[in-house]
């Protein structure tokens, strides 16, 4: 199984084919091709089945708030799913702004640009399967729809109104059709400054966009049934 594909790719058609390379090999299979050490969990490591796949495909962003291939537009999301093919947690996407919130745009937003253009890496998730043993599966390289668009926008559009408002506080991960917003830090030790409801800066715990999981399965089963 030829997986040592981690140049960066120069067209979508070349990711799709080192993406479908991918399918059928398990996770310590790639990161033995990469020389790259498989943790015993996750716990700490959480980042890492991601870090793996971006590196076996070459993307090149690393920690930016820009699409994974930039020079592609594509973002990279892998997402673990059980037997039943359905999404195992929420998807993350990308951090929340809370300060300086009156020039923020929609569609210049960090989150409107990895959202434009995605392809999706299913993995095998059940703790019960050892790390190195779960499985890659087939990718979907997926593009929101006009009226999925208006729900994101619209669910951006709220949350982000209520960040302005200074409810940050209030908001929680029921908000939202398709977005949620919810605490996204190493720790609950880490903070950083947002608007409070009487409009003077506090400190909070960081925020991130995530996609909900019944939108996601919502993906997963159209794609795979």
């Amino acid at each position: 199984m030829d997986i040592m594909q981690n140049s960066s790719p120069n067209n979508q058609q070349e990711l799709l084919h080192s993406a479908r390379l991918l399918t059928g090999a398990t996770l310590g299979e790639i990161a033995q091709a990469f020389e790259i050490c498989v943790p015993d969990n996750l716990l700490r490591n959480k980042g890492w089945v991601g870090q793996l796949i971006e590196t076996a495909l070459g993307a090149t962003a690393k920690q930016q708030a820009i699409p994974d291939f930039p020079e592609l537009g594509i973002e990279l999301k892998t997402i673990p799913i059980s037997a039943q093919l359905t999404p195992l947690e929420t998807t993350y996407i990308t951090t929340a702004p809370l300060l300086n919130l009156k020039q923020h745009v929609f569609e210049e937003s960090p989150l409107y640009h990895k959202l434009k253009h995605v392809l999706w890496i299913p993995i095998q998730g059940e703790r019960d399967i050892p790390l190195a043993n779960r499985m890659v599966g087939t990718p979907l390289l997926w593009q929101p729809s006009s009226e999925q668009w208006r729900l994101i926008k619209q669910d951006w559009f709220e949350i982000m109104e209520q960040i302005t408002l200074g409810r940050i506080e209030y908001l929680n991960a029921k908000h939202g059709q398709i977005i949620q917003l919810r605490p996204k830090a190493a720790s609950s030790q880490v903070t950083t400054a947002a608007i409070g409801q009487d409009g003077a800066v506090i400190q909070t715990r960081p925020r991130g966009f995530y996609l909900k999981t019944n939108f996601t399965n919502t993906l997963l089963q159209e794609h795979f049934l």
